[in-house]
């Protein structure tokens, strides 16, 4: 029966990895606002363009989620809108985002942003709850305002003057250019968009932010960087990103400088999230746990990489094989085997012993960086 099975958990996987371009350059952003939604109206509020925004909002969250629509290559995918109900009269922020956290932990999303987390009080409090979400494997970022969070699932976004600008026809032809300054936790939600909306081939560093006449003006942009901060700068003629990187800043052996970068988190999250899902939907519990079936899933799992190596996501040196030691070990710690009966067999004979309901898998996957750094010395 595995053996008609398989070609339906290699589809899966393929389809998967088909999609996956798709997916990272359309992500889903949440933005958590003051706003009460009364029922019938949905909460979140579910946006895909601004004719989508809900015509009983404020005027300032629908300048947020505007905002965060304006993407990057492309616009996210959508914007889930949540009303934390702060607009209330004696409304409480401790038992609002209380109650927000318990409900986005049920919710899809990529990026969470709150326009108004920082005089809320609650930066750091999301903050903790996002790592703790990620420590559950629930992959999802926040974009928050000084947020020194060291920690690669936080964006900590530091610049305090984004000065918006659009031209507007008055009624008599002329045009008038109307200028916004928004402050640092009120662009959140514009950052947010930016990622979700940066295809996976690339990443969101020196991405122009087209709708700015202004921002912060740094003095250095090196050391903000280096410290773990998401920042703009204008460069004489525009303003843009400089390096895409979130908070995390502590390296450790295992957890490098690659977990510093947006892109390269981004793509983690990515590939955990659709081997996971995709092997619960198509494979666990629907196949007896043979030699012959992990092989399957080995097959499935290589398959699903090579797509994502053919759109340059990953590299083309990949390999998913079973994991030799760990069964060595599993075996060993149910006594059934010994130390030496295990070192005289080859790792075919071990990876075919029963290992009831386990499945003991490794893998090695190299992600693509994105080009951000030329070095050309030009002698004359």
């Amino acid at each position: 029966m595995s053996v008609l099975k398989a070609p339906e958990i290699n589809i899966s996987f393929i389809d998967k990895g088909n999609s996956a371009v798709e997916r990272g350059s359309r992500g889903i952003v949440l933005l958590g606002v003051r706003d009460a939604f009364v029922a019938p109206m949905a909460n979140p509020a579910t946006v895909t363009s601004p004719g989508d925004i809900p015509a009983g909002v404020t005027d300032v969250t629908r300048e947020q989620i505007k905002l965060a629509l304006l993407g990057y290559q492309t616009a996210p995918i959508k914007v889930l809108v949540y009303g934390m109900g702060l607009d209330v009269e004696g409304a409480s922020a401790e038992e609002a985002y209380a109650a927000a956290m318990k409900d986005w932990e049920t919710m899809r999303f990529d990026y969470l942003a709150i326009p108004t987390v920082a005089t809320d009080g609650k930066a750091q409090e999301v903050a903790a709850w996002v790592k703790a979400m990620r420590g559950k494997k629930k992959r999802i970022k926040a974009v928050l305002p000084h947020t020194a969070a060291d920690h690669e699932g936080i964006i900590n976004y530091t610049i305090d003057k984004n000065v918006y600008a659009e031209d507007i026809v008055q009624k008599d032809g002329s045009v008038e250019r109307i200028t916004t300054e928004y402050s640092c936790e009120q662009y959140c939600g514009r950052i947010a968009g930016l990622i979700a909306g940066t295809p996976l081939r690339i990443s969101a560093t020196y991405a122009p932010l087209p709708e700015l006449d202004d921002c912060t003006r740094l003095d250095d942009i090196d050391a903000p960087v280096g410290k773990g901060e998401f920042i703009i700068f204008h460069d004489g003629e525009k303003v843009k990103t400089v390096r895409a990187v979130n908070s995390f800043t502590s390296t450790v052996q295992g957890k490098g400088d690659s977990y510093k970068k947006i892109k390269i988190v981004d793509t983690m999250d990515l590939i955990a999230d659709d081997i996971t899902r995709t092997a619960q939907d198509t494979y666990l519990g629907k196949f007896p746990n043979s030699y012959d079936n992990k092989c399957v899933l080995i097959t499935a799992i290589k398959n699903y990489l090579k797509q994502l190596s053919m759109d340059e996501i990953i590299d083309s040196e990949y390999e998913i094989t079973f994991d030799i030691d760990a069964l060595k070990i599993y075996h060993i710690n149910r006594g059934k085997y010994s130390e030496e009966q295990l070192a005289a067999m080859d790792d075919t004979a071990i990876a075919k012993l029963d290992t009831g309901s386990k499945v003991f898998l490794k893998g090695n996957v190299t992600i693509l960086d994105a080009m951000e750094d030329i070095d050309l010395p030009i002698e004359i």
